[in-house]
């Protein structure tokens, strides 16, 4: 979302799920993955993952398969023993704990589900079947948010100007295809694609009982074919300069007229506010151009089946097959559909997240995983500033900023200090559908009751089990959750060299986000401002550009490209996080020299390591989509696209000319 900058960092899997794993080699990395055919001066990802890849199979409900999954399937177990042993016991009427046994229990409870049938969504499509002028439907539009996702889409995050204050911002929804590629691309794959949503939006009419499923279906995708043409492309996104354009609520009105904006605002809870950050004007003017020419019929049709696929997971049976069918097995080619209790623990997460989250760091995460990764923080940031002081093409105007910045990023690690309140959110027992979009309302009004007021610097975007990371630029932090801080990405029995390969360049990953082509546009207060010598920005970028043309390169699906310019921030972010966990490592020696373990030397063990937090195997479906949608290159790109500008890789392995992954030290990237 923006102005949150939450970072899927790993995709990648340690062992095989099935079969006895061996004690672990002293060094902490899996050799019995390794292919000893394959060269790491040929390609390091092979080397390191060959063995692994070959005997790993995707498990038949995901999508792919990877480190982060093993670790949220970890996570997921866990929070699912919190669940039940909730629902062993009697709770308070009220209590939190009492919420979330309900939640669950709800989600899990198929025979209630099946029980009141259709009934609690025809209650739902009956407000919207009421809309009877445009004001109306502005109304319902701002209603909806946070429960059901259309293509007026409000978020509220600090203000870009002035960072200590939250400000509400529009953007850019409503597809129910991944991307806007899926409409505008000509090509096989996405029409199979839109093939088969055509027919799961007339499936989801039918179930409901609409007898003209079929017309309401094409209506549907004919708006949102039109809205997918308003849409700017993913790339086009990262640039924070081009997507905040604040105006007053009344300007607002008059540069894109059509819509009823004020009636809008306040159904949303934002009827007080002056202002507001307006991040693709363009769309949005011709949004309400649309929302002012297309009848109300053709935008009922549209927000009925938007309402119904957000809602289907709380709905009777054929609903869910419907939307796995399509959802599952046409856009990732996923063979079975997750666990209900899988899902049921997301449900959970997305309803109470950190009421969770308070419950699982008490039985999951030791004080001692805190204050080791809090070593391992300070040995890269101390790694980054001594980077800023040597870097040959930055001026001194420029670095003094820099260090000011890299002085000011808040870390935070493991869960919250202060714990959010879930006082004013009801969870009924049996009542799946209601509670969901009960959850949904809760957390937007509690969104739009802030804004125009201070940020809460101590607030969290991730749940302490949510197996990920991130930095957010107006807030000039990096953010670990708990769920993360496990083996393999982070084991405090391993040897230094693999863990700073690993955990090591995550934290140098997310540290570098603050200087990536992105986050570089803010200060180290979080404003959005430009503290640059356009000598040092005209440097920068030049990098940027060879990077996003070497990655260009790549071809992850057959016939397609990565976007270079569309990873690039990630891209920037792997490389200069690995660059800064490498001199971290060297720095925590003290000078000693790294041991021999394993039969390789600490900066091979290093390298390795990092190369094995990148296992990952990917169904063509779901390879495609992420593609069109992922600002992450795929993982072996990532692995080995990085090493290959650090000098390093090459001493560690002898790389040579004519082995596949020498670059010669001249052409090598270097940015922090």
């Amino acid at each position: 979302m923006p102005g949150w900058r939450g970072r899927m960092i790993l995709a990648a899997a340690w062992l095989a799920a099935a079969g006895t794993v061996a004690a672990a080699p002293a060094s902490g990395l899996d050799l019995a993955g390794f292919d000893p055919a394959v060269r790491p001066r040929d390609d390091l990802f092979r080397a390191a993952n060959g063995a692994w890849l070959a005997a790993t199979p995707i498990p038949p409900d995901k999508a792919w398969f990877g480190t982060t999954d093993r670790l949220r399937d970890l996570s997921d177990q866990r929070v699912r023993s919190i669940a039940v042993e909730l629902l062993a016991l009697p709770q308070r009427e009220g209590s939190e704990a009492q919420k979330l046994a309900r939640c669950y229990a709800s989600f899990m409870d198929l025979r209630s589900i099946e029980r009141r049938g259709v009934q609690p969504l025809l209650q739902a499509l009956a407000e919207l079947d009421a809309i009877d002028s445009r004001e109306a439907l502005a109304r319902w539009l701002g209603q909806a948010q946070g429960s059901v996702g259309t293509a007026l889409v409000l978020v509220v995050r600090p203000d870009p100007d002035d960072p200590g204050v939250l400000l509400a911002r529009t953007w850019q929804g409503g597809l129910g295809l991944p991307d806007r590629d899926y409409y505008l691309l000509d090509d096989e794959r996405y029409a199979k694609a839109r093939a088969a949503y055509a027919d799961y939006l007339q499936q989801l009419g039918a179930l409901a009982g609409d007898a003209e499923a079929a017309a309401h279906a094409a209506e549907a995708i004919a708006l949102e074919q039109a809205i997918a043409q308003l849409h700017r492309p993913r790339a086009d996104l990262r640039n924070p300069l081009r997507n905040h354009q604040p105006m007053t609520v009344a300007a607002l009105a008059a540069a894109a007229p059509g819509f009823d904006w004020p009636a809008y605002l306040g159904a949303a809870g934002l009827g007080g506010i002056e202002r507001l950050s307006v991040s693709q004007p363009e769309g949005a003017t011709a949004l309400a151009r649309l929302l002012g020419e297309r009848t109300l019929a053709e935008w009922k049709s549209y927000l009925r089946l938007r309402l119904i696929d957000d809602m289907a997971e709380v709905l009777p049976q054929g609903f869910r097959d419907a939307r796995f069918a399509f959802r599952g097995r046409a856009l990732t080619g996923a063979v079975q559909d997750r666990p209900r209790w899988q899902r049921g623990v997301a449900e959970l997460n997305a309803a109470l997240g950190e009421a969770v989250g308070r419950r699982y760091v008490a039985k999951y995460f030791p004080p001692a995983s805190r204050q080791h990764m809090q070593r391992l923080v300070d040995e890269l940031m101390a790694a980054y500033a001594e980077s800023i002081d040597a870097l040959g093409w930055m001026g001194e105007a420029t670095r003094a900023q820099a260090r000011d910045k890299l002085a000011k990023v808040k870390v935070k690690i493991g869960y919250p200090e202060r714990w959010r309140d879930y006082g004013k959110l009801a969870m009924r027992e049996g009542d799946a559908f209601g509670n969901r979009w009960r959850a949904g309302r809760f957390d937007w009004e509690r969104s739009a009751a802030r804004a125009g007021q201070p940020v809460d610097r101590g607030e969290w975007g991730m749940t302490p089990q949510t197996v990920n990371a991130y930095y957010s630029p107006p807030l000039n932090e990096i953010v670990f959750p708990a769920a993360i801080l496990q083996p393999p990405l982070f084991d405090p029995a391993a040897d230094d060299a693999v863990n700073f390969g690993a955990i090591g360049a995550i934290i140098g990953h997310e540290i570098s986000h603050g200087f990536d082509d992105q986050g570089s546009r803010f200060d180290g207060d979080g404003r959005l401002r430009n503290w640059w010598t356009d000598a040092d920005r005209q440097a920068f970028d030049a990098l940027g550009t060879k990077l996003a043309e070497q990655y260009a390169q790549y071809t992850p699906v057959p016939g397609r490209h990565l976007d270079g310019r569309l990873t690039l921030g990630e891209n920037i972010a792997d490389l200069s996080g690995l660059q800064i966990a490498f001199k971290a490592w060297r720095r925590s020696l003290r000078g000693a020299p790294a041991p021999q373990l394993d039969g390789y030397s600490g900066a091979q063990r290093f390298f390795f390591g990092w190369a094995q937090a990148w296992r990952f195997k990917i169904r063509d479906e779901a390879a495609l989509q992420r593609l069109s949608t992922d600002p992450h290159s795929p993982p072996a790109f990532r692995a080995n696209g990085a090493v290959l500008n650090h000098d390093g890789f090459h001493e560690a392995f002898g790389t040579e000319p004519g082995d596949a992954m020498f670059k010669p030290a001249e052409e090598r990237l270097r940015l922090w």
